[in-house]
């Protein structure tokens, strides 16, 4: 009697396997259809026949109350596993998941995880085993499922190297993909998929990934032999296995139902959820660390709508390039396309191919088209040979309510999710433009980073624009999960987040931005509940350095407050109050600090005084000038500060030139220590020469100090100010060069030194060219 099981060894997301997977399917005319997957997922099924999903997609199987224990399970439509599950679907056959279930190896991760932790805060220190050396880590962050090692490339010594070395290919994945791939043979490819996977697991170590990854493996193959003696039992006839093709010989291998059993007993267990959520071609691939990725998502999809037509494939992929390389104003004419054409089937037959393959069409475009040049070959394998494309899914399927809230929003804004890096210009005079801000800011403090601002835009907030970069990933399914334990709208639940880690903060600094922060999110809770826990923290340190360390966030809300339309009056008194309290300590603060600290207060200083400017309180403003006095003039702040301090004084016009000159007189003294004399010069320059230029009593006592110094000392101080004129302007150095070379005199002299060096009887001589030169009579 003929077996009832038909085996399909496949590669996930092949389109090779899955044209030949269909091909037999229309053969065998299977009354039942087991695939490689979780069981806890079956209950999505009900979705594949839905109009409005569409891959790639993946179901997402996380535990109930830990999200760090999640997995995903992608598929495109060239996946054979899609392709099996929509033939199934259609034809209404029964249609099982039959891998050890994620409840089982979730609570095994756990288990594993705990036992790791307790180990690693042991006493005492143990060696570990070989076999402990080489565990599979239990990822503490969104993991992709355990995949078997089809021909992928991760591993040097992959067995399926093996197979293709002995076949001339250079790796494994180059073989598959024209042994398998770019094929499509039906039954019969299978059956050889099978003998070679038999061939390959019989020389392969069983412990070659560790013991753990051997014990779940087994594990994994002792299951699905028990679900498929099930579907036996149950009287099926042509029962269709759709699995890696790697687990292909231990499935049909000849373990007994009690052997299997004895494997999978006592298996821990947890509660686990299962959803759809779309995916995208990006993170499909290798590159972005999942197990089962591959190299090239968009050129396989190329290859399932194209079929075996070669010559519609290769003139189709290179159309595909043409259009994006005129789409951006690169050169590609008919007589490029058709020479490419040419090579790439020269190439193919050169290798003995039937047909060219991508590393054939895409030397053929370097040569041709790109003319050698890697970066339009980097722009196509970004948006043609990996692509762009991201998946959708129905709005039925189960969510949380904080998705929910988030979805609505983004069809009242009109924010679509994609999987391409969009720019985003807002004009927060608009209503909708200011609802979409702060929803992109409520995101960011849910630790979704849907859009990222700017660099222009962080360093220039003073207009009616935010400029967002926009990338929606698809993990964010599963932190939009976890974040949903603070709230079932956005608005709640980044309110509830903040709320909750205030707690633990207690730098000043970093309330006073989460003050800025909440505001532009427009959260009033919790701008109050912020606002109140940095009163609390400020009224209880006395430590300048931090007290000035929060006044420059704060002064943004005031500077931008009106933009955003933020109430920022509730915070003009902890403002006012943490100026003025600073003020006060910190002239003491700047005392017997070395150069690294004094380099760091100094950002500091000037962060503050900039607020101050902003802010423009009377009170504040005098009593911050104090402090600033006290320091420029103080015997025992660093001399760093002192310059810097006098530097601000004379900014602000509280000190005059005649006041600037004493300080320098006496900083640059011939008594004043070099190294400490080079400090106050950097401090006082500030990153700035215009004082030098301008200032003809300034350059002349920074040049007799200069000029003043031993050889010793001149050496010993020549990298400080060799490092406070390496911050000015290349425009400015040549000036300060110049203005040197012309000496003290030649600068910018007096006017009664112009009139005295003014000889009139050479200028006269001049008089008759200009005439004639300007066209002018005497």
């Amino acid at each position: 009697m003929a077996s009832p099981l038909h085996y399909f060894g496949i590669r996930h997301h092949g389109p090779g396997c899955a044209r030949s997977l269909l091909r037999a399917f229309e053969s065998l005319q299977p009354d039942c259809i087991l695939v490689e997957g979780p069981p806890e997922a079956e209950g999505l099924l009900s979705f594949m026949a839905h109009a409005e999903l569409h891959p790639p997609v993946a179901m997402l199987v996380h535990a109930n109350d830990d999200t760090r224990l999640a997995a995903f399970y992608p598929f495109a439509e060239f996946s054979p596993e899609w392709q099996a599950l929509q033939w199934g679907v259609k034809h209404g056959l029964p249609t099982r998941f039959i891998d050890l279930p994620q409840a089982h190896r979730m609570a095994i991760d756990q288990a594993a995880r705990e036992a790791d932790e307790a180990k690693a805060e042991a006493p005492v220190e143990t060696p570990l085993d070989d076999d402990e050396t080489d565990k599979v880590p239990v990822s503490e962050t969104v993991e992709a499922p355990e995949q078997e090692p089809v021909a992928t490339a991760a591993l040097p010594d992959d067995p399926f190297d093996w197979l293709a070395h002995a076949a001339g290919y250079a790796d494994g994945e180059s073989w598959w993909n024209h042994m398998v791939e770019e094929r499509g043979d039906g039954e019969d490819l299978f059956g050889a998929i099978a003998e070679a996977m038999a061939a390959v697991r019989a020389e392969t170590p069983e412990d070659r990934r560790g013991q753990r990854a051997m014990e779940r493996e087994q594990q994994r193959e002792a299951f699905m032999r028990q679900s498929i003696r099930e579907a036996v039992k149950a009287g099926h006839q042509r029962i269709a296995v759709v699995c890696g093709a790697w687990h292909v010989p231990a499935l049909q291998g000849a373990a007994t139902a009690k052997a299997d059993a004895a494997l999978l007993k006592g298996l821990p267990k947890l509660k686990v959820l299962a959803t759809w959520v779309p995916w995208t071609y990006r993170h499909l691939t290798s590159a972005s660390g999942y197990g089962a990725g591959i190299d090239s998502p968009g050129w396989y999809e190329h290859l399932w709508q194209q079929g075996h037509e070669v010559a519609r494939r290769t003139t189709g992929w290179l159309a595909r390039v043409a259009r994006l390389l005129r789409a951006h104003d690169l050169d590609c004419s008919s007589a490029h396309l058709i020479e490419a054409t040419r090579l790439a089937d020269t190439l193919a037959a050169l290798r003995e191919r039937p047909a060219p393959g991508l590393p054939e069409l895409d030397e053929a475009v370097r040569s041709v088209i790109c003319m050698g040049e890697q970066a339009p070959l980097t722009l196509i394998r970004e948006r043609l040979t990996v692509g762009d494309r991201m998946g959708q899914v129905p709005a039925e399927v189960p969510t949380v309510p904080l998705q929910r809230d988030i979805e609505q929003a983004q069809k009242s804004l009109r924010l679509k999710p994609e999987a391409t890096a969009k720019t985003l210009d807002l004009d927060l005079r608009q209503p909708n433009d200011l609802a979409r801000s702060h929803l992109l800011h409520r995101l960011r403090l849910l630790d979704l980073p849907w859009g990222e601002i700017t660099a222009g835009q962080r360093a220039s907030r003073g207009t009616f624009h935010e400029v967002w970069q926009l990338q929606w990933q698809p993990e964010f399914a599963l932190r939009i999960i976890e974040a949903s334990r603070f709230g079932a709208t956005v608005a709640r639940a980044a309110s509830a987040r903040v709320m909750e880690g205030l707690a633990a903060e207690t730098s000043l600094t970093a309330l006073a931005e989460q003050v800025d922060t909440v505001l532009l999110a427009d959260l009033p809770v919790a701008v109050q509940a912020v606002t109140r826990a940095l009163e609390d923290r400020a009224a209880l340190t006395g430590d300048a350095v931090q007290l000035i360390g929060a006044v420059p966030p704060l002064a943004n809300v005031f500077r931008y407050g009106s933009v955003r339309q933020t109430d920022s009056a509730l915070l003009s008194h902890v403002l006012d109050s943490l100026i003025v309290r600073g003020a006060i300590g910190l002239p003491i603060a700047c005392g017997a600090l070395d150069a690294e600290a004094a380099e760091a207060l100094r950002t500091r200083l000037i962060a503050a005084h900039d607020a101050v400017r902003l802010r423009d309180g009377e009170e504040t403003t005098t009593a911050w000038r104090t402090a600033l006095r006290a320091i420029a003039f103080s015997e025992s702040a660093a001399s760093l500060l002192r310059g810097v301090s006098c530097r601000l004084l004379l900014d602000d016009a509280q000190l005059d030139s005649d006041g600037a000159s004493q300080q320098l007189a006496r900083n640059l003294s011939s008594g004043a220590p070099p190294t400490e004399a080079a400090a106050w010069l950097e401090g006082f320059l500030n990153r700035n020469a215009m004082v030098l230029l301008h200032d003809e009593a300034v350059w002349s006592l920074v040049d007799g100090w200069l000029s003043g110094l031993g050889e010793e000392h001149f050496v010993q101080v020549l990298p400080l100010v060799r490092r406070s004129f390496a911050d000015f302007s290349g425009a400015d150095r040549r000036a300060l060069g110049e203005r040197a070379r012309r000496g003290a005199t030649g600068g910018t002299a007096s006017t009664a030194t112009a009139a005295a060096d003014w000889d009139e009887t050479r200028a006269v001589l001049a008089l008759p060219m200009l005439r004639e030169l300007l066209g002018v009579k005497a």
